[in-house]
């Protein structure tokens, strides 16, 4: 007797999995401007058009309570949503959030988990509207969705890098995975010895790009300001490498970008190579970095010169030239995305 083959979710991975789900989706409403497949969806109210995206967090595959205080991760929670709206050149405006919860958590706790998402809304403008509670099984659940607004003209997606354009990044990269593994590297190494305590001496600012990150809204406002418009434009959550491979093949494009145009920083550095690791590529692939990358016109090279914490690290090509990472010496290899695979 034949039985049905089934496919492993692993095999396609998050991306090829939700393009076998939702491939077939047709928008029934006129108000859904822009459905599945960005940072954000885009509903047209009029004048201005929403943003919305959504963000699953599950204890033990996004968070580990043994070094994560409730307070940070509330506060991640919340800003990594924001992230995404402002990855669409927009303003984040409110969050609803649901949370499912064991036994083995008091309402102090809650409390802790909600002065984070507090303190990030009251940071960030944005308004706390509503959500849902439910028993766990399985430990601590968080759900946020967040919700956002933009002119029609200032919405930027992933599809628009155009040949010759240039690639940017904002602040620094693989500061927050090595963060992780810093955090994890304790955990290990003190397990089962409660009264140890780990060595976090000098190791501030990578912890905080881990625990405490923020998104990017001066970028943004400093964007405005200049009068720059992206062509393309996602945050780095899953590394660098993901995002771009992303903008380049939704915008049927090629690159370069440049090993040692990648920005650094000194402590992450120390760190990478104190752990035997090395530091191009933890910034490539590491992610949680929830910084900027977005491309721009030729054109805008004289106004991006003077904007703060950007970087141009290389440059949009024909899509036959494929994508590649150009080593210190000129050699060229290929892009490859590495970082966090949800299913992998």
């Amino acid at each position: 007797m034949s039985t049905m083959s089934r496919t492993e979710i692993s095999a396609l991975g998050e991306f090829g999995l939700i393009h076998r789900l939702t491939k077939d989706i047709q928008p029934q409403q006129p108000s859904t401007e822009k459905g599945i497949g960005d940072d954000a969806a885009v509903m047209n109210h009029g004048d201005k058009r929403s943003l919305v995206t959504t963000d699953l967090l599950l204890e033990g595959i996004h968070f580990n309570l043994e070094y994560v205080p409730l307070k940070h991760l509330g506060y991640k929670a919340a800003v990594v949503n924001f992230s995404d709206i402002y990855a669409m050149n927009g303003k984040p405006t409110q969050i609803v959030v649901s949370l499912g919860i064991s036994k083995r958590f008091a309402v102090e706790d809650l409390e802790a988990l909600y002065s984070g998402i507090r303190l990030a809304c009251e940071k960030y403008g944005v308004d706390l509207v509503g959500g849902d509670t439910c028993a766990s099984m399985t430990g601590l659940t968080i759900s946020i969705t967040c919700i956002g607004e933009a002119k029609k003209e200032d919405i930027v997606y992933r599809n628009g890098a155009k040949e010759n354009d240039l690639i940017c990044v904002t602040g620094n990269l693989g500061a927050a995975y090595l963060g992780l593994q810093l955090l994890e590297r304790e955990r290990i190494a003190l397990r089962g010895n409660e009264n140890a305590t780990p060595n976090f001496e000098g190791k501030e600012y990578l912890l905080e790009r881990q625990l405490k990150p923020e998104a990017r809204k001066d970028i943004i406002e400093q964007l405005h300001k200049a009068g720059i418009h992206p062509t393309a434009m996602m945050d780095i959550s899953d590394g660098l490498s993901s995002e771009l491979m992303h903008i380049c093949r939704q915008s049927g494009v090629g690159c370069a970008v440049y090993e040692d145009k990648i920005p650094i920083n000194y402590e992450a550095a120390v760190q990478a190579e104190e752990m035997n690791l090395n530091i191009v590529t933890c910034a490539l692939n590491g992610g949680e970095d929830y910084e900027l990358i977005f491309t721009c016109s030729i054109s805008d090279y004289e106004k991006l010169i003077p904007l703060d914490d950007v970087y141009i690290v290389g440059h949009i090509l024909k899509p036959e030239a494929g994508m590649k990472l150009v080593g210190r010496n000129g050699e060229e290899l290929a892009l490859k995305a590495q970082g966090w695979q949800a299913f992998a």
